[in-house]
């Protein structure tokens, strides 16, 4: 089962933009739909969890709850993550089996909240990315340059990230 973003709020405007966080990676501007972000905090030490996939950094204790922490760098396919004076974790929440569950990216900063107008994001392109095409919700047009919107049904999969953990895990996957 994948997770699926949380719904709209109510009181959201109906226009047709939406809202999207954006924050740095090491290679560009990424953006994620800002319902599905429950908060941003500071880096906190990480505990390792043996045999998970090289992307997940540990886990935190957020107030009293286990959080995974998953470096989106190396879950994107690139060299992980160094942290820096502005790195931060966004709180991500996600659905899993009719479960809420929280999950932690690990970012190099995060930027600003953007209303990002749906006739403003064009199709993910058919080639050319540095990351897997399936991740991509699309690519945002803003002030002249392209934010890549990441899916996070697709890039956050708890199921699959689960299997990439298992000692069965298909060869080739990143672990």
């Amino acid at each position: 089962m994948s997770i699926r973003q949380a719904p709209p709020r109510d009181d959201a405007p109906s226009s047709a933009a939406a809202q999207y966080l954006t924050f740095i990676l090491a290679d560009g501007v990424y953006a994620m739909d800002i319902t599905s972000v429950r908060e941003i905090i500071q880096p906190s030490p990480l505990t390792p969890v043996p045999l998970m996939p090289s992307f997940v950094r540990g886990v935190i204790n957020l107030r009293g709850a286990v959080v995974p922490v998953i470096d989106l760098q190396a879950r994107l396919g690139k060299p992980p993550a160094v942290q820096g004076k502005k790195t931060c974790i966004v709180i991500f929440q996600a659905e899993r089996e009719g479960d809420t569950l929280a999950l932690g990216l690990l970012v190099d900063a995060v930027s600003e909240v953007l209303d990002i107008p749906a006739q403003e994001i064009e199709p993910p392109p058919p080639f050319g990315t540095t990351i897997q095409r399936e991740f991509i919700l699309g690519m945002g047009k803003v002030k002249g340059r392209f934010v890549i919107i990441l899916d996070p049904a697709k890039a956050l999969d708890v199921d699959e990230m689960a299997a990439l953990a298992t000692p069965g895990a298909p060869p080739g996957s990143p672990a």
